[in-house]
Order: structure tokens, then C-alpha cells, then sequence
């Protein structure tokens, strides 16, 4: 997704945005103690290289790795969001309770591809997708990131949301113990079509795992339109960030124990 020169000088402001709001966690209440101590956790999984290079990455330590990001600020698609890092930090630390390892997952919006490695060397089946124009850099992430260290080598297919699902993830065939989503919900025209590929992959054993960063009312409002479809739980809440961490499966859905 190509951006336009307002577009750009709106994600690079947000990014600052984001990062400034995780720098001023000290200045939290005692209230917030909990909050800023996690968030304080999770930010150290992140690094910055030590010398400018002709390439532009990030690093972060998760699942016992060092894994390098490669990015642009030209796109929404190719930069890391914080709701990816507490999406991955969730995944890390709460492995017994969902365990990955061998466990088929696909990641929507999967970008920079930092939460399919991160799930990949937790021992997951890995499908992670996004746009056409995406996949050059996602499959060189996850490449970079999985060879040689994962139990399973990660799959990156094309994936635009609404279009042909069922030509390109049969439900027949295509079966996901877990969609992990991180930042998916943005300024977008396309959250029908996000609705749309939730309910087509999701079958009624399918766990979602969905970091949100709340923004704009109208975007809000999508969570309500995704409980029409399925029941959602918050699991994690971090309100310094405004970013919440949902679990949820199919209405009607048996919720007995997640498989182990």
C-alpha cells in the first residue's frame, strides 16, 4: 500500500507518538505501576543497531533470538507497531497456557512479519500473509529470522483481505488452530473485508489473538461489529499504550481447553 505525502507524514507522527508514549512511562502514576513495569519488559525486547547502515532494521530478543526487522517508513505494511511486540511478548510468555508447537497459524496483516517468527520458533506451522507488494520484504524477515532455527520453515502467501478467500484458503482444506492479528484495525477502507477473512478462516476451534491499538471512534467501533461473529475476551490491557490484547473464537463455538 503506497502512501500519499499526507498518509506518510501521518505514520511517521504516529510512530514518534508511539514511541514517545513508551519513553514517558517513568512519568506514570503509582496506579499505573503494573502497567508501566510490563510495558517497561516488553520495550527492552527492542534494540536499535549500534552503527547507521545502508539498510533500515530493528532488533528485538524473543523466544531465545536475536531477530533483526528490516522496514521502511513508506508503508503502514513495513513498519513494526507496539501491538506486534505485546502480541509477541504474550506468545513467549505464556507458552505453556498456548502452546504453538505444531500448532497451525496463520498471521493477517503479518507486515514486517515480527509475530509469525516469533510464533515460527515457538514451533508453529506459519503461514504469515499480507498484500502483494508486502511479501518481498516479509519472506526476507522471515527468512533471515527462521532458517536453521525453527522447527517448521514459515509459508508467506498473499493475502488481501475479502479477495478470494475461498480460491486461495479453501475451508475445505485450510485449517487454523490459531489467527494472530496484530494492528490490523487502522485508518483503512477495508475493515469489512477484515471482518470478511476473520470469519472465513475462524472454525469453531480456532483461537484468535488480536492486539489492538485503539484510535479513532469510527475504527472502534469495529469491535462491536466483530462480537456480531464471534466471543471476545480481553486477556491484556495496557492503557499507556491504549493497546489491548483479545483472545476470541467462533459464537457458539465448544470453549473447552485450549489444545496442548
Amino acid at each position: 500500500m503506497d502512501l500519499t505525502s499526507s498518509q506518510h507524514n501521518y505514520l511517521q507522527n504516529e510512530l514518534l507518538q508511539n514511541w514517545w508514549q513508551i519513553c514517558s512511562l517513568t512519568n506514570l502514576s503509582a496506579g499505573e505501576k503494573e502497567d508501566e513495569q510490563i510495558v517497561a519488559e516488553i520495550m527492552r525486547r527492542r534494540f536499535i543497531p549500534a552503527l547507521i547502515t545502508h539498510e533500515t532494521w530493528e532488533g528485538f530478543h524473543f523466544a531465545g533470538h536475536e531477530i533483526r526487522i528490516t522496514e521502511t517508513t513508506d508503508c503502514y505494511g513495513a513498519v513494526v507497531w507496539p501491538s506486534a511486540l505485546v502480541l509477541c511478548y504474550f506468545l513467549e510468555t505464556n507458552s505453556k497456557q498456548y502452546n504453538l508447537v505444531d500448532k497451525n497459524v496463520i498471521e493477517i496483516g503479518a507486515g514486517t512479519g515480527l509475530v509469525s517468527i516469533v510464533a515460527s520458533l515457538l514451533g508453529a506451522l506459519v503461514t504469515a500473509t499480507d498484500l502483494p507488494e508486502l511479501l518481498g520484504n516479509l519472506q526476507h524477515n522471515v527468512l533471515r529470522n527462521t532458517k536453521l532455527k525453527s522447527k517448521h520453515q514459515p509459508c508467506v502467501k498473499e493475502l488481501s483481505w475479502g479477495i478470494d478467500l475461498e480460491k486461495n484458503f479453501p475451508r475445505s482444506s485450510c485449517h487454523f488452530d490459531y489467527i494472530m492479528a496484530a494492528d490490523v484495525v487502522y485508518h483503512h477502507p477495508f475493515l469489512d473485508e477484515l471482518l470478511l477473512t476473520f470469519d472465513h478462516l475462524c472454525k469453531n476451534d480456532t483461537v484468535i489473538l488480536w492486539a489492538m491499538k485503539f484510535r479513532l471512534e469510527k475504527e472502534n467501533k469495529f469491535v462491536d461489529r466483530f462480537q456480531t461473529l464471534f466471543d471476545l475476551e480481553m486477556i491484556s490491557n495496557f492503557p499507556s499504550l491504549n493497546i489491548t490484547l483479545y483472545k476470541a473464537m467462533r459464537k457458539g463455538s465448544m470453549k473447552a481447553s485450549l489444545p496442548n
